[in-house]
């Protein structure tokens, strides 16, 4: 993400998470930048640039994190599972 302003990173990340509703770790990782810098990008500087990408993007996270806690438990129960089998 070098070479590229920070508007041109905020909307980059705003397309990708609205084209594949990956998360701000899941795109972070994608990026290779922190999740800081990718929840800062969407939730304060997209807004003063695109508020219409911005909305489309808080739906999405706001989505995540409903379902956070579900993943979380999903995560937990397969690594016990794992244990149990080896």
């Amino acid at each position: 993400m070098k070479g590229i302003s920070i508007e041109e990173r905020a909307v980059t990340l705003a397309h990708y998470i609205i084209d594949s509703k990956d998360t701000v770790r899941g795109t972070a990782k994608k990026f290779g930048i922190s999740k800081s810098t990718v929840h800062k990008d969407l939730s304060q500087r997209l807004e003063k640039i695109n508020l219409d990408l911005f909305t489309s993007v808080r739906e999405i996270l706001d989505e995540n994190k409903a379902e956070r806690h579900i993943r979380g438990g999903l995560a937990t129960k397969k690594k016990y599972e794992n244990l149990k089998i080896s």
